[in-house]
């Protein structure tokens, strides 16, 4: 029996900001459309962007990429590329948003817009980090630079969700940064969070590992690992450093003369392998989840490979119904915040971004 093509799905894309430009994050559609199951809306300078199969463009120039001031530039600006692309999403166009431009304007479009989701503190980054054999899940990794206790259990079961759906790890092994293993190190709210989660059912759904050092990279003993966003961020950027340099200094090695260049030719095939797998393009980017609709950040240095895998991961994120399990498993869990709580936390959430962005923004 013939096996049933899948339903093709919209993916809303932002071309502005990215530093490649719009017509090299427009080919990455065209790429992630090619195989019939994507159709791509390219918010874009419509002069810049080449027509493909599957993909509709809709001329979108104005970029605030650059603003100092994201969330007054969404509220300012409504014909922005990001602003167009997110209500695109919000509006049931399309299933999901890649934005490869700013991260403080996709995440001020995005609760503005797209909103969060009922009884979700703050929108959390979340990047699955390419170890070799052993990946995991970082998050915040750029959204929120101050946090509360609520929001690092929050993110948690996120993280959770994710890699159950996303990934198929039946029952994800949860922890949090630290610069110790003890319960009673790090900062104050590092230390309540893990009381809230020590404390949680043993049994259910969510296992805690307790603390993790920057020592658990590579080792696997943790399939999510959660952070603020600030340290995330730095995190993150300090692992993708080191391992361009060591992938660097080895190649140099590698030719530094006859016999090490003959070495080198045997290895050769290994190290690409290992270079592809834990190159930052391969991974697609980030899920910004907590919100009512799905959003996939893109490095802005992605070319078009990097945006094709951002637009297809944003795809299997929608397929795996990522937002509504991520939903249901923190209220399964009588984490998520009382209604009418937090007044005001999409403001600080925006405020506490990486981007300095501040706005006040409705109450979901």
């Amino acid at each position: 029996m013939a096996a049933v093509a899948a339903e093709p799905l919209t993916v809303a894309l932002d071309a502005n900001g990215a530093d490649a430009g719009p017509a090299e994050v427009a080919r990455g559609a065209a790429l992630a459309a090619a195989g019939g199951e994507i159709r791509v809306l390219v918010f874009g300078p419509a002069a810049q962007i080449a027509p493909a199969p599957g993909v509709e463009v809709v001329d979108a120039p104005v970029s605030i990429a650059k603003a100092a001031d994201p969330a007054r530039a969404v509220r300012a600006t409504r014909d922005a590329s990001i602003v167009q692309a997110v209500r695109a999403v919000a509006d049931g166009r399309a299933d999901a948003l890649v934005s490869g431009g700013s991260t403080g304007a996709a995440l001020a479009a995005g609760l503005y817009h797209m909103k969060r989701a009922r009884g979700v503190h703050r929108p959390a980054l979340a990047a699955l980090v390419p170890v070799p054999g052993l990946p995991f899940l970082l998050l915040d990794c750029g959204a929120n630079v101050d946090v509360r206790p609520a929001h690092l259990v929050q993110f948690a079961h996120m993280g959770a969700a994710f890699m159950q759906a996303v990934m198929g790890v039946p029952r994800p092994r949860v922890a949090l940064l630290s610069n110790g293993t003890e319960p009673a190190r790090g900062t104050e709210h590092v230390r309540a969070a893990h009381a809230a989660l020590a404390a949680a059912d043993p049994g259910g759904a969510l296992e805690f590992t307790g603390n993790v050092e920057g020592f658990a990279v590579g080792t696997g003993e943790a399939d999510v690992i959660v952070t603020d966003g600030f340290t995330g961020n730095v995190f993150l950027k300090v692992m993708e450093g080191t391992a361009d340099t060591l992938l660097r200094a080895v190649h140099e090695a590698a030719m530094s003369n006859a016999r090490a260049k003959a070495g080198g030719l045997l290895l050769r095939p290994a190290l690409g392998g290992l270079r592809e797998t834990i190159d930052p393009e391969a991974q697609g980017g980030a899920f910004l989840l907590g919100l009512r609709r799905l959003a996939v950040v893109p490095h802005g240095s992605f070319g078009a490979a990097g945006i094709r895998r951002a637009i297809e991961l944003a795809a299997r994120g929608v397929r795996a119904d990522l937002v509504e399990r991520t939903h249901e498993r923190l209220a399964a869990a009588g984490a998520l915040r009382e209604r009418g709580g937090q007044r005001g936390d999409d403001e600080r959430a925006v405020r506490g971004s990486t981007s300095a962005a501040a706005a006040t923004v409705p109450e979901p």
